[in-house]
């Protein structure tokens, strides 16, 4: 009945439900990802990178 549709059953159901687990426990954690946290996470990765920046420019 479902030879044509070959996604339709998970090949390890119970790797999806881990998978669905941690991701759950994560968001239970942190919350969900909002317009504050991505603005910090590019104002960190900003600065990791002007720090590697100015550490190439001060050794030349």
């Amino acid at each position: 009945m479902d030879d044509n549709r070959p996604f339709s059953h998970s090949a390890d159901p119970h790797g999806a439900k881990a998978n669905f687990d941690v991701n759950e426990q994560k968001l239970h954690n942190e919350g969900p990802p909002g317009f504050i946290r991505q603005v910090t996470n590019l104002l960190i990765v900003s600065g990791v990178l002007a720090a590697i920046f100015m550490l190439v420019l001060w050794l030349r």
